[in-house]
């Protein structure tokens, strides 16, 4: 499918790895030009050469740390009239709730919310004038549903969630959308952290504690970023003009809902 964004302008954050980087993929693929971000410069530089020798596409690589107002104005000056905006950063590390200190809690909203909003509100206007924004925020499963240690994450993610849910509904006649993915247990390494995490503390086998979690799985496997990418390429698409507002569960049917 012809995704009618080829020559548009994206900028996809935190994306030299993981699903960050199945997003950048894909929208290379489909002709963007795309300005990528990571804090390690040399995974960077070898994340841009790699999706630009496989698709062709121009591909700017911006080494910082995009929950800096630094690192915020170069990936802006770097591509300063974005049509599409993918928000994605790391989440706080697992941890005891009882264990988070103010400093962290800070730190984590920061992170989360506040600065895929500080990004929103840059580049909304200008996708508004233009006639034509895509913006998704990669979010988590565990805005729906509860993953032991990840507490922080899931109030930032949530309320990033919330904040939105208006904002969108007033861009919407300008063909600017706002929408988010909730990724279930995806093969990045975070997952893999993850399941470290869950072994060490209960006090079993790496390889059982992940047999159990894919069991739990229905579709009986970990997602990968490219299936992810993709579908978040279709969210920043022409095809997608009607869609605003939605979170997108990509989780194997992990989530028991009916809706």
């Amino acid at each position: 499918m012809d995704l009618g964004i080829a020559g548009r302008r994206a900028i996809v954050c935190a994306s030299s790895r993981g699903l960050g980087r199945g997003c950048a993929t894909a929208l290379a693929e489909a002709g963007c030009d795309v300005t990528i971000n990571g804090r390690d410069e040399a995974v960077l530089a070898a994340t841009a050469d790699e999706i630009r020798n496989a698709t062709g596409a121009k591909i700017t690589a911006v080494a910082c740390d995009v929950g800096s107002p630094d690192g915020q104005k170069k990936l802006l000056d770097a591509c300063p009239d974005a049509d599409i905006l993918v928000n994605n950063n790391g989440g706080p590390p697992r941890k005891d709730f009882r264990q988070i200190d103010r400093a962290a809690m800070l730190d984590g909203v920061t992170q989360n919310m506040v600065t895929p909003l500080e990004l929103i509100q840059a580049v909304i206007d200008g996708m508004a004038e233009r006639k034509f924004g895509r913006i998704v925020n990669i979010t988590s499963l565990s805005v729906r549903m509860p993953i032991e240690g990840l507490d922080l994450s899931s109030g930032a993610r949530a309320g990033l969630t919330a904040f939105l849910a208006g904002v969108c509904r007033q861009f919407a006649e300008h063909n600017v959308t706002i929408n988010n993915i909730l990724p279930g247990k995806m093969d990045t390494d975070r997952l893999r952290g993850g399941l470290k995490y869950s072994a060490e503390a209960s006090g079993r086998d790496l390889s059982s504690v992940e047999a159990e979690q894919i069991g739990q799985i229905p579709a009986q496997r970990f997602g990968n970023p490219t299936e992810f990418g993709n579908a978040c390429a279709f969210l920043c698409s022409n095809h997608a003009g009607y869609i605003t507002g939605q979170n997108l569960l990509l989780d194997g049917g992990l989530f028991p809902s009916a809706f």
